[in-house]
């Protein structure tokens, strides 16, 4: 591992779609620092695993969030404001993954302390490179603090 971590990265993708899963299974496989992805499919599943509740006991707490906005059940922005309103998980770096490019969903992600807000490439290629800039960014030049 790079600068600052001693272990494998944990990453949580909140992601209901299967392709764009795929995806960034594959940029992260690519990338240069070793991570753990763990992956669930919808908000509601996302705030039991932080939460660790359920089958998610066990989970470690992850170094780093990347939260589609559009899901059934409970959408990224109501995970967003619930992530960043509880004391135990607010420190928790949130990236939003999205199409969205409504101003409003970006004005309130930062409203909600979103730590960054990049919308999804439509070309596969563009969207491996921008998920390994991310990867490489945040576990290579920023230090975060040590979730265990």
């Amino acid at each position: 591992m790079e600068v600052g971590f001693a272990r494998n990265a944990e990453i949580l993708l909140v992601e209901d779609s299967l392709a764009d899963i795929r995806l960034t299974e594959e940029a992260l496989k690519e990338g240069k620092c070793k991570v753990n992805l763990h992956i669930v499919n919808d908000g509601v599943e996302a705030m039991e695993f932080l939460r660790k509740e359920n089958k998610y006991a066990n989970v470690p707490t992850p170094d780093l969030i990347l939260l589609d906005l559009n899901m059934p059940r409970k959408d990224g922005r109501e995970v967003l404001k619930d992530i960043k309103d509880d004391a135990v998980l607010s420190s928790i770096p949130v990236i939003i993954l999205t199409i969205s490019q409504a101003e409003e969903d970006i004005l309130l992600s930062y409203k909600y302390h979103v730590n960054c807000y990049i919308r999804k490439p439509l070309d596969m290629k563009k969207f491996i490179e921008m998920v390994k800039a991310v990867q490489s960014f945040w576990f290579t030049i920023v230090t975060l603090p040590q979730n265990k």
